[in-house]
């Protein structure tokens, strides 16, 4: 592969310091952007609640940031996208075994082959926009926070629960981790989802590391 200008993911690039920074102390008290993103109406009380005590906690490190409208269309054009891309890639296995792919995957595929070419391009020609958006953002800001489920985590194995909280970053191709610092009324982990702009991964796992030491300290 060699590099393609109008191809950004083949750009050059060091190796970034990911554990050397990520150990590192902050030059400052990290500022996190509370994001409730598209998805917050799905997230359970319980959900809410607790995110709500953690903004409180932070007090001047995290501000309360609403998302522009433009994010409202992310999840369904992450839709569009890996639909349309799981029926071109996985139509040689439709060909040869449909009857042993699942149900759940079939419609997906189903789906992808009704998608209209200018549809495809423009969800993808959406990402940039709201990337950059992001970025901007992080000017002012290490992270965002925001859940990364919409409960606590499922019990047992059948499932690993809806993941639209994670969708609009999946789409935009920004970093993103998950810290299980609270717990749900099961005894079951309750994520706190941060995320940053594109390629600024080590300064996404430094305000993690940050994050995580400011909440044992209480």
């Amino acid at each position: 592969m060699a590099y393609d200008p109008s191809d950004p993911d083949t750009r050059l690039g060091a190796a970034p310091r990911l554990a050397k920074i990520c150990l590192s102390e902050p030059p400052a008290e990290p500022r996190l952007a509370f994001v409730k993103s598209p998805a917050w109406d799905k997230a359970d009380a319980a959900t809410q609640a607790a995110f709500g005590e953690l903004h409180e906690f932070l007090g001047k490190a995290c501000d309360e940031v609403a998302l522009p409208p433009e994010f409202d269309a992310a999840i369904g054009d992450h839709r569009t996208i890996m639909h349309a891309d799981l029926a071109r890639f996985l139509a040689g296995y439709m060909d040869r075994g449909e009857d042993k792919i699942s149900d759940v995957l079939r419609g997906m595929i189903d789906d992808g082959k009704t998608v209209r070419a200018v549809d495809y391009n423009a969800s993808v020609d959406r990402i940039a926009p709201l990337a950059d958006w992001i970025e901007s953002l992080c000017d002012d800001y290490d992270a965002i926070v925001t859940p990364a489920a919409c409960g606590e985590a499922p019990l047992g194995l059948d499932a690993t629960g809806d993941p639209v909280f994670c969708t609009t970053w999946t789409y935009l191709g920004v970093p993103a981790l998950t810290l299980p610092l609270m717990e749900g009324e099961n005894a079951m982990p309750v994520g706190i989802q941060l995320v940053g702009p594109r390629g600024d991964d080590a300064r996404l796992l430094r305000t993690a590391n940050w994050l995580v030491q400011r909440l044992a300290e209480e």
